[in-house]
């Protein structure tokens, strides 16, 4: 797990700071897999098929006058990462790296759909 927190660091690194810069106050942790809450949560088949979770509120919904009990987390589970990229053959520090965009996508309140859409048009 610390050669998988390891490279989410080195990974953030290689972001541009301006993505960055509203995500200062996220934690990232690395766990083998899911929790149970979070496999019913997502409705997944296998504990494999999540690669990273957004845990938090959103930039879109944040508000000056909440008080958050909680952090902004990003997950990396870092058994299915692994499977994945024996499965596929792909960089795993691309992988990595992909997996934390994505997650700091769902911070600024981007969907699925909307970080699609953008990956498509690289």
């Amino acid at each position: 797990m610390d050669d998988l927190e390891r490279m989410a660091e080195d990974a953030l690194e290689t972001i541009p700071g301006e993505l960055l810069a509203p995500v200062g106050n996220v934690i990232i942790h690395v766990e083998d897999f899911p929790d149970e809450e979070t496999e019913r949560e997502m409705e997944l088949e296998s504990p494999f098929d999540l690669l990273g979770l957004y845990r938090g509120v959103d930039l879109t919904r944040q508000s000056v006058a909440d008080v958050r009990s909680t952090p902004d987390m990003i997950f990396l589970y870092r058994r299915p990462i692994l499977d994945y990229w024996c499965e596929t053959g792909e960089d795993l520090f691309a992988i990595v790296r992909h997996v934390l965009i994505h997650e700091i996508g769902h911070h600024f309140g981007l969907s699925d759909e909307d970080m699609d859409r953008i990956e498509s048009m690289e």
